[in-house]
Parts: C-alpha cells; structure tokens; sequence
C-alpha cells in the first residue's frame, strides 16, 4: 500500500494506491496549516472509516508547493511508518525520467504530471490541469519538459472577481447554456467559464503551431468537468494523473 500526499494551495490530497489502483482519496483543507497531531488524527480517522490498517502502507511519496507544510508533513510521515517519506523536489530529478531546465522554478506538481504523462503516454504530450491555478504543462516523447503555462484557476479567478467587488454575490460553477448573461450571476458564469474554454481552446491551438504539429491532449484536475464542451479537445481526462506521478515516481526514486 502506497500513500500519496499532494500538498496543494487549496488543499492537501491524501490518496491510496493498492493493488493496481487508487482505492481512496481524502482532501483536507491546507489552510490555515494544521499540527502534525491534527494531519494524523485525521488520517486515522479515514483509515478507520475504510477498513485500512496503517500497518500495511509500505511507503509516502510527498509533492508539496506550499513550503510551510513540509516540516510538519515530514513529521506526520515520522508518527505513521519507519521509512521516510520520498519528497519530490530537484535531489531527485536526476532519477527521473523527465528533465527540466530550470529545476527550482517549476512546480512538484507539474513534474509528477509530466512523469504521469511521459511515462503513460510515451508521446509528446501536453497535460492541461484545472487546479488552484491552470496549467498546460509540456513534454517531448524525450522526456524534456519544454515549457509550462500558468493561468490563475476558475476558483481563484471567480475568488477574485467576487471578492474585490462589493457588490457581486457568490457564484456557483456552473457553465450556463448561453454566453449571453441575463442576470449578474449568470454574466459572471458565461463570461469566467465561457471565457476560460476559450482561453485553453486558443492555447492549444497556439501551442500546437508553436511546436508545429499536434499533439496528445490530456486533462486532469477536479475542475476539468465542468468545461465540458473542451472534453472534444482532450483525448483523455485522467482524474488521478498527479498522483499517478507521484506513484511512479516512488517506483522509480523510492528505493534508492
């Protein structure tokens, strides 16, 4: 048994992988950042609700991109099982088999998407995740990761909007049949999610005559569904493809 952690902006991902898939997967909020002792609790807690014994996970693998999280996940790790945790961080990218050219500014996130992808796929390869921040992150059939794009995510785009304009309400994702808004949360909708489906068709078409040919479209983020109109333009929507990364990257780095 295989505990994956993905420690993100807006929420920390707990998955479990046994027997050839992911069996469970539990989110807690990652802030404000919590004591070892309330990481644990909760696991626990989700353990004992699935019938698991922590005795049987055999490994951590841990992808954070909020860097107060990391000692605290480290300990947590310490309290559940003898063997430390794998971090994924730029110690270990010379194991993998993907490269990047600037190993301290990309995300653990988007390295365990491109493994996923690379390692899945063997193709080139763009991986659009619908996340915190949206991103299109992509690979060569080399393993070369030769450019990622960041756009701020629907959440945080509406967040935003919302937030710093006194009289908006709050407005549901929900992508509405027409673009023509008749009501204000209906123009927030047609203009925010509408406008993003635009957004990623034109970077995909932009990437493509960049790299001058196509390529493998894949799609992964909780997000993903609810712009179901680019699902024409995906060849796949992988819900699990980070934490595929993270398992694959514990087959190939967590045992050295």
């Amino acid at each position: 048994m295989l505990l994956a952690i993905d420690a993100g902006n807006t929420n920390i991902v707990f998955g479990i992988h046994q027997n050839g898939q992911w069996i469970h997967e539990w989110r807690f909020d990652t802030m404000p950042v919590k004591s070892q002792v309330e990481y644990e609790k909760f696991l626990r807690l989700n353990f004992l609700e699935a019938n698991l014994k922590l005795e049987e996970v055999e490994g951590i693998v841990i992808s954070s991109v909020v860097p107060q999280l990391n000692d605290v996940l480290q300990e947590f790790s310490a309290s559940l099982i003898e063997k430390d945790p794998l971090f994924v961080g730029p110690k270990i990218y010379d194991r993998l088999p993907v490269r990047t050219k600037r190993p301290y500014q990309i995300g653990t996130d988007l390295v365990a998407n491109a493994v996923a992808g690379h390692q899945i796929y063997q193709e080139d390869i763009i991986i659009v995740d619908f996340g915190t921040a949206l991103t299109f992150t992509i690979v060569g059939k080399d393993g070369l990761i030769q450019g990622v794009n960041i756009a701020p995510g629907l959440k945080t785009a509406i967040k935003a909007l919302v937030g710093n304009t006194a009289q908006l309400p709050e407005v549901p994702l929900e992508l509405p049949d027409s673009i023509l808004g008749t009501d204000t949360i209906h123009a927030i909708q047609a203009g925010v999610l509408w406008g993003y489906v635009s957004m990623v068709e034109g970077m995909l078409d932009k990437i493509h005559a960049e790299l001058g040919k196509k390529t493998k479209v894949v799609a992964t983020g909780g997000l993903s569904s609810i712009l179901h109109p680019l699902h024409e333009r995906f060849d796949e929507v992988k819900r699990h493809l980070t934490l595929d990364g993270l398992r694959l990257i514990h087959e190939i780095a967590g045992n050295d």
